[in-house]
């Protein structure tokens, strides 16, 4: 099975506008492939395996759900069941422990 690589992008605007909202220092969100940070280099990032496994969770969720239909359930969910409640986020922090989940994701 083919490795599915995804990029950070480091200060990411966007992340910074989900900083403010969350009301947090550091940030990481996917879009897509990328792995957008704020508040938080690259290597701190990589060096908390449970953060990169989290996020590596919500890449596959992208390949197994594409780009719309992965909005649209994230959003959905959130505004159903809120952020900590929505399926997708509580299946992230579940792979958080999970050593295999990084097995299918190559980090450029």
């Amino acid at each position: 099975m083919e490795k599915i690589r995804c990029s950070i992008q480091v200060d990411s605007g966007l992340a910074r506008i989900a900083a403010k909202v969350m009301r947090v220092k550091a940030v990481a969100m996917v879009l897509g492939r990328t792995i957008h940070l704020y508040g938080a280099s690259r290597l701190e990032f990589l060096s908390d395996i449970a953060w990169v496994r989290h996020e590596a969770c919500h890449v596959m969720q992208y390949q197994q759900y594409g780009m719309i239909g992965f909005l649209t359930r994230y959003l959905y969910q959130s505004a159903r069941w809120g952020y900590y409640h929505n399926p997708l986020e509580v299946a992230a922090r579940k792979a958080e422990a999970d050593p295999g989940i990084l097995e299918g994701i190559e980090i450029i």
